[in-house]
């Protein structure tokens, strides 16, 4: 519930505070006096588009408080747990925004998005406006409020849910099996490939080990001719060699006597090379021995290249990275091949889903079916009561039978009405009279508050268009609904507002300073004297305090 509003410099409000009780608050006025300007600032706090236009002529920012008991509401007290903002008895919401266009929301003095302002509100307050029939004309609209009225508002989510969830795994399903042949077709070239690479069988180190051998065989006569003439250099050449000239040297140091350190230094490094030197001879004379041309080898290690080299200009890598790619190619075959379980398991999966999601839409048309004749009958009752006798208002839920998967369930929902006995239900646009859309936006509107959970209820001048007893019907209607809640009204009808719990008045003060406006929370004299004007225009007499004494009375018994 709705315990007050705090407003400063907005419009032709400087600083004004305005505390709210249970039961039924009327807000009347002048024209022009401010009386939807309480609202107006309402939605501000509740997150509404920021206009710098209502901050007060002067004045570098405004700022709205709203404080409400949420003692009752526990879907607030949950949302509040949820999203991590203090929870108590009250919560209060705070808007400040400034001439510059920056804009700020609070929710128990901790920064919130307008978003979460706007998410939150309307767990707080339903709003009703005098505007409310534009939104009658669209059937989204309909729907949600026969949810509402059949306490299937949570079943209609699930609804919603359910369709996500399986359109998105239907689309994938689509998309699966539109690249079937594609896919068959790449399943079939990568099995060939695999097979190729594989029957190839390119060890590791097998390329580099072949690229050796070829070039070896390749060049075996020169090969063997420069063995043999190194060979003879070092050890078969009968002018010198290397292993006789060594010998030489050290058989003449060997008879030197006294050698100075040099000398013994370089006999020991003439014997070193000298192992080394016959170690090289053995080595190559052990080469000579065993080495031969073989031309079906270099035959068969070309051979082999070929193909290795034919396969990676295939594959477009290098010969060396041959290994690599046959991994690759089989991995994605792997996976392509797990392709079918995966899409029999996704069909079966969209399968499920459908099966729920057609269990889940069939309960949600239950709910409404049962709901459009008790809210078609309450809203009938209503007409009756607001004038419109020979009126009558269908709820009409209507098979969608394309076969098609809605998110908004498995029928279409529509308000019809035939505003004379004997007429065909037609849509509600087709209502000719504006005084008959008004009285029957109001009556829809009166059994939609009635079914709301939410405890605050609002309604911005919906009775416009609206007179008499229609009028005095209306007061009832709303005092009525303030009896198990709060609502406040805005009206210009006096046969509304005497029915009021609470009554203030908004008034508009010129001085040199401006114009500001005020809120005065009546008493029973001040309400009586309001009603006058209401009554009687400019002029109040002792004849129309008379009449608004009597109709105070009148609507308090």
């Amino acid at each position: 519930m709705l315990l007050s509003i705090h407003i400063n410099n907005y419009t032709l409000v400087e600083s004004l505070e305005i505390e709210f009780s249970g039961g039924t608050t009327a807000i009347t006025g002048e024209t022009g006096a401010g009386k939807s300007l309480v609202l107006d600032a309402l939605g501000m706090a509740l997150g509404d588009r920021a206009d710098v236009d209502t901050i007060r002529h002067g004045k570098e920012r405004a700022e709205i408080s709203a404080t409400f008991d949420i003692r009752e509401i526990a879907a607030a007290q949950q949302w509040l747990q949820d999203n991590d903002f203090d929870t108590g008895d009250e919560c209060i919401l705070r808007r400040l925004y400034s001439t510059e266009g920056r804009s700020k929301g609070y929710i128990n003095g901790q920064p919130c998005t307008m978003q979460q302002l706007q998410s939150l509100g309307e767990m707080l307050t339903d709003i009703h406006s005098q505007h409310e029939h534009q939104y009658l004309m669209r059937r989204d609209t309909h729907r949600r409020l026969l949810d509402e009225y059949a306490d299937s508002t949570a079943l209609a989510e699930k609804v919603r849910h359910s369709f996500q969830q399986w359109n998105s795994n239907h689309k994938k399903l689509q998309r699966l099996l539109e690249r079937t042949d594609e896919l068959t077709a790449r399943k079939e070239l990568l099995t060939f490939q695999v097979a190729e690479l594989e029957q190839l069988g390119l060890e590791r180190d097998e390329l580099e080990s072949l690229e050796n051998e070829q070039q070896t065989l390749a060049n075996a006569e020169q090969i063997l001719v420069d063995s043999q003439s190194v060979l003879a250099i070092c050890d078969q050449a009968d002018d010198f060699n290397v292993r006789a000239g060594i010998n030489r040297a050290l058989s003449i140091l060997a008879t030197l006597k006294h050698k100075p350190a040099p000398l013994s230094s370089a006999e020991e490094l003439l014997n070193s090379a000298l192992i080394q030197v016959e170690e090289a001879i053995s080595e190559m004379e052990h080469h000579v021995d065993r080495f031969e041309a073989n031309p079906q080898r270099l035959q068969e290690v070309e051979e082999r290249l070929s193909a290795i080299f034919q396969l990676s200009r295939k594959h477009r890598v290098h010969a060396s990275q041959l290994a690599e790619t046959l991994i690759e190619l089989k991995s994605e075959l792997a996976s392509l091949t797990d392709g079918g379980n995966s899409l029999e398991a996704l069909q079966a999966d969209v399968d499920r889903l459908s099966n729920e999601y057609t269990a889940c839409a069939a309960q949600l048309t239950a709910a409404r079916t049962r709901a459009s004749t008790l809210m078609s009958a309450e809203i009938n009752h209503q007409l009756h009561l607001l004038s419109m006798k020979g009126a009558e208002l269908l709820v009409a839920t209507t098979p969608i039978t394309d076969g098609e998967f809605r998110a908004t369930g498995a029928e279409d929902v529509e308000f019809l009405i035939a505003t004379n006995p004997g007429q065909p239900h037609k849509a509600l646009q087709k209502i000719a009279s504006g005084g008959e859309l008004s009285r029957v936006s109001l009556a829809i509107q009166v059994v939609a508050a009635a079914h709301s959970a939410i405890p605050t209820l609002i309604f911005d001048e919906v009775d416009v268009g609206i007179g008499g007893s229609t009028a005095d019907i209306v007061g009832q209607l709303l005092k009525q609904l303030g009896q198990r809640g709060q609502v406040i009204s805005v009206t210009h009808q006096p046969q509304v507002a005497a029915h009021a719990h609470h009554h203030y008045r908004a008034s508009k003060v010129v001085d040199n300073g401006g114009a500001a406006s005020l809120m005065t929370n009546l008493n029973q004299q001040q309400r009586i004297e309001e009603l006058a004007r209401m009554l009687g225009g400019a002029t109040v007499t002792e004849q129309t305090l008379s009449h608004a004494a009597e109709l105070l009375n009148l609507a308090s018994t």
